[in-house]
């Protein structure tokens, strides 16, 4: 069986060192990869480029997922800095923007992955809460890495795949806010947090804010795949 090409954002660093090397870097942490495999897909890296080639990027590629990292910069929903997020990453911002909204235009599988979900969110017209008070589970809680439980909500694409609540690796102190037009919340955490996000339609568009490839549940990546699989026969 073929394995679809899954395509990835990937961090972009002033400065990354290994051996004798010192240099601007597109990095990815290993996780991803080996999740894209563990599901039945081929990993590509998409380091940022020129916003306009984003379509002809997706066009070849069976899905997109948007990588965590850094805050999405708060002027992109009209939001005043909060002095607790961090640095703006304009490059990262424009073109993963871009990707989205090539992924949506085409009706090419999408996944985001906690800054990829809050992006997603944001390109479609909502708002982020910059920083989360007192979000907290066992073993988890805002800016430290942990894990939490999360609920999905019944008759959600997110509940087709994970029918249960499910403990998730998590790391984040931003959340979706305000969700923009026509997505629908598909997990919540126990204080109420938005923790998943989907199009309902026959795309397949979701956004996690949890990390599943800091952890060895696949069945979010292997729904992508499939999804991926089936659109590309």
């Amino acid at each position: 069986m073929n394995r679809p090409l899954i395509g990835i954002s990937t961090y972009l660093e002033a400065s990354a060192r290994w051996g004798v090397w010192d240099l601007p870097a597109a990095l990815l942490p290993a996780g991803y990869g080996r999740l894209v495999r563990e599901a039945g897909g081929l990993a590509a890296l998409l380091p940022p480029d020129a916003p306009e080639l984003a379509g002809s990027v997706v066009a070849r590629l069976d899905a997109v997922v948007v990588a965590g990292g850094p805050d999405v910069d708060p002027e992109r929903y009209g939001a005043a800095r909060d002095p607790r997020t961090g640095p703006p990453a304009p490059e990262r911002d424009a073109w993963e923007s871009a990707l989205i909204g090539a992924a949506l235009e085409s009706g090419t599988p999408l996944l985001g992955i906690c800054r990829g979900m809050q992006l997603l969110n944001v390109v479609l017209g909502g708002t982020l809460t910059q920083h989360l008070d007192g979000h907290a589970g066992p073993g988890g809680a805002a800016g430290v890495f942990g894990t939490h439980t999360v609920t999905p909500v019944p008759g959600t694409r997110y509940a087709s795949v994970v029918p249960g609540d499910c403990d998730v690796p998590t790391y984040h102190h931003q959340a979706a806010d305000r969700l923009g037009a026509g997505l629908v919340a598909s997990a919540h955490a126990a204080d109420g947090t938005v923790e998943a996000v989907e199009l309902p339609g026959p795309g397949w568009v979701l956004g996690v804010q949890w990390h599943p490839e800091a952890g060895g549940d696949v069945r979010v990546m292997a729904a992508l795949v499939a999804a991926a699989r089936h659109g590309h026969v």
